[in-house]
């Protein structure tokens, strides 16, 4: 009887996890733009693409992910858990590695509020997705805000290292200090 309130309380977050997943889905393909820009505007070296490019798909995807698992019609609330829980252990141990890439890539000098976008703020969501597996099965509401609040999170990092990575190439990229010079 617990488990089917669980399960209906699940139910009751639908439209929230199709909003979130299709944003996700659709800014996923937004970031491939991003990406091509960044290849026209002269970042090519692959560590910095690595470090500050492909987590925003990244992060894009686990949303669409995290919206998926919370629409799938499981029996038992308990394995939804375990995937969500899944989740968070796969992204706190992709957040470790672009740290590893953002330390030795050479292209760009990080300052501190990038370390907080690309380095420790996606290490706490994604530890935070870990605890919302277990919570679940403790305190399902508050086990549901938990992911929630996590996939909006990842929605807002992916949104902001997007528009990072394009205003960086707007006012950095190769040559146009030269070519704004070169027509007074």
């Amino acid at each position: 009887m617990i488990e089917e309130v669980a399960v209906s309380t699940l139910a009751r977050w639908q439209n929230f996890y199709v909003i979130v997943g299709s944003s996700a889905g659709a800014l996923t393909g937004l970031q491939f733009v991003t990406m091509t820009l960044l290849a026209e505007g002269g970042i090519n070296d692959e560590r910095a693409l690595r470090a500050f490019g492909s987590p925003t798909v990244v992060h894009f995807c686990v949303a669409l992910l995290i919206s998926a698992i919370a629409n799938c019609p499981w029996g038992t609330l308990a394995a939804a858990a375990v995937a969500l829980g899944c989740c968070g252990i796969g992204g706190f141990a992709y957040s470790l590695k672009v740290i590893r890439h953002a330390r030795k890539q050479t292209a760009y000098q990080p300052d501190r509020e990038d370390w907080m976008w690309y380095g420790w703020l996606p290490v706490v969501v994604y530890a935070s997705l870990m605890v919302s597996g277990f919570l679940l099965a403790r305190d399902t509401t508050l086990g549901l805000f938990l992911v929630a609040a996590v996939a909006l999170t990842l929605l807002f990092l992916g949104i902001h290292n997007s528009w990072d990575s394009v205003t960086y190439i707007a006012l950095h990229r190769p040559g146009k200090n030269r070519k704004e010079k070169g027509s007074e």
